[in-house]
């Protein structure tokens, strides 16, 4: 206490000095219109940058929140466009999906709980399973491409073998021609690049093509899955490769969608059918 009254002892000029110049400008302020605007209005600045700042702080805090909301709104509207449209494979236009095919498709959005790109064979964990309806051979994407399919799920995680597996292959088709064939990583060593096979070798493919899903495997008809960047590569006698740079980036997952077939037993059970009578 005696040291507290020493250090107010010795710079009470200062202090006093403080005291009336606070006092001065409340004076000026209190009795001079334009002084009393111009704090006001200074004050209001002052104010409204520090409640600025905050609320910017406090959207960043709230990101997790907002990518989530995000990530459900993106999956119903993915719903509700399949629902309705279907990409025409003969012609460039778009017509209703009939009755058969309406409410096909539903889609759970998940987190990324793990992730691998750098391995000879890739996967992914993801943070739903069987108790949100997640079952093995479903399709997993993104807002703008394809990930991969389930292979193994528990109660609240599931694991899906990545695109960027040597056995992962999807059908896709060429936009200009409709072209059918099967995307593989291939011998890839990059997270970026895939292989389109199967291509016969009469058909013109140009750089810049687009590829998409061609309904035939696991996931929707005319889910972007890359561009071409390379034609021309030799694979046998009828057929070529195509290298395309893949529209997903692997190195960026957070938020994915796992693609629900609604009409999948019925269609592997015809198919069993078949094959049984064959």
């Amino acid at each position: 206490m005696k040291n507290l009254w020493l250090f107010l002892a010795k710079y009470n000029a200062i202090f006093w000095f403080i005291l009336f110049f606070v006092i001065s400008i409340i004076l000026v302020v209190r009795h001079n219109n334009y002084q009393r605007t111009f704090f006001i209005n200074s004050s209001n600045t002052v104010v409204g940058s520090f409640y600025k700042q905050l609320n910017s702080w406090k959207s960043y805090l709230a990101l997790h929140n907002t990518n989530e909301q995000l990530a459900l709104e993106n999956a119903q509207l993915r719903q509700q466009l399949q629902n309705l449209l279907q990409a025409d494979t003969v012609a460039d236009t778009v017509h209703l999906v009939d009755s058969i095919e309406q409410g096909r498709y539903t889609f759970i959005v998940a987190g990324v709980a793990n992730n691998s790109i750098n391995q000879k064979s890739n996967y992914l964990t993801l943070d739903k399973g069987a108790l949100d309806g997640v079952e093995k051979d479903m399709g997993v994407i993104t807002s703008n491409g394809i990930v991969g399919i389930v292979v193994n799920t528990s109660a609240h995680f599931s694991t899906v073998q990545s695109l960027l597996h040597p056995d992962t292959k999807v059908s896709v088709t060429l936009d200009s021609t409709k072209v059918f064939g099967s995307l593989v990583w291939g011998d890839n060593i990059s997270p970026q690049y895939g292989m389109v096979r199967d291509i016969p070798n009469h058909v013109q493919v140009q750089k810049g093509e687009k590829v998409y899903t061609s309904g035939y495997s696991l996931f929707p008809q005319g889910i972007l899955v890359g561009e071409i960047i390379e034609t021309g590569i030799t694979s046998g006698e009828s057929f070529l490769d195509l290298r395309i740079k893949l529209s997903t980036d692997f190195s960026n997952l957070h938020h994915v969608y796992i693609v629900k077939d609604l009409m999948v037993e019925e269609k592997q059970a015809l198919e069993a059918t078949n094959q049984d009578n064959g």
